[in-house]
């Protein structure tokens, strides 16, 4: 395994195991030097949305960094506000537009809105049957909120992003998205640094002579998850791709897995006001 290694999609698409978040970076300079980075550092996930207001941004990096279209897989997600069949139809087309793109890979809903969700995958079905984007899926749905979905649905989801990290396990979710050929994603995987901070980590560095965060980012992996570490710092892009020389052991990753709290640091998925 390495950087370019994938997991194959419900759909036989291949994603990426690493990707790089861009939440909050600031659309224009910074944000289109971490995708060029990240591009030519390996990297070939790059993950958006339209709420973030950067799409501009990352498009310019991908094609500052000469890295050919074909070779990225690159996502996005239709905000709350588009939800519904025709705004989120022409909420594509503007991120296509601003991404400078003539497809996605892999696009999401951003998060459950109830019967709206199921207007809006109708859309995404569309889209996927067209061939504009490879791959669709969700993001921050529960297992309750997969429940109500999934007999709406043609097209099974092909990943789920939601919040996933040594204190936010969730391995109900987990195990019920594999139940139904769903790939977990995470976001905020090192939960926003923090993860340097926590003894457990820190002591796992020093014996696998890695960072926590690279800790972390191993441990998504061999629990089976997409992981995507935002960061806009040169340094911190190529060092979150440093984690495919090594294999934490069993006994470790049950030391991690200890660590789950079920504390969220983003909005719950049954109360955002959003």
């Amino acid at each position: 395994m390495d950087i370019s290694s994938g997991v194959i999609l419900n759909n036989g698409v291949e994603m990426p195991w690493l990707g790089l978040g861009v939440f909050r970076a600031n659309e224009g300079r910074e944000v289109e030097d971490a995708v060029e980075t990240a591009l030519k550092h390996g990297y070939r996930s790059i993950d958006t949305a339209a709420v973030y207001g950067n799409e501009q941004g990352v498009g310019n990096g991908i094609r500052k960094s000469g890295v050919p279209r074909e070779e990225i897989f690159l996502t996005s997600k239709v905000w709350n506000n588009d939800q519904g069949y025709h705004s989120t139809m022409e909420a594509f087309e503007e991120s296509l537009d601003r991404l400078q793109t003539g497809y996605l890979d892999l696009y999401l809903i951003h998060w459950p809105k109830g019967k709206r969700s199921v207007e809006t995958w109708k859309a995404m079905e569309e889209l996927y049957e067209k061939g504009v984007v490879k791959a669709i899926g969700v993001s921050n749905f529960l297992v309750h909120h997969l429940e109500d979905f999934l007999p709406e649905c043609k097209v099974v989801p092909a990943v789920n992003q939601v919040e996933f990290h040594p204190e936010l396990i969730q391995p109900e979710l987990l195990k019920y998205c594999q139940s139904k050929g769903i790939q977990q994603e995470a976001w905020s995987p090192i939960m926003r640094g923090r993860v340097n901070e926590m003894p457990v980590m820190q002591a796992l560095a020093v014996k696998y002579q890695k960072t926590p965060v690279q800790i972390v980012l191993r441990w998504d992996i061999q629990k089976g998850v997409v992981t995507i570490p935002k960061s806009v710092h040169a340094e911190r892009i190529i060092s979150n791709a440093d984690i495919f020389d090594f294999e934490i052991s069993a006994e470790d990753m049950a030391k991690i897995d200890r660590l789950d709290k079920n504390h969220r640091r983003g909005g719950h998925p049954d109360t955002i006001s959003f």
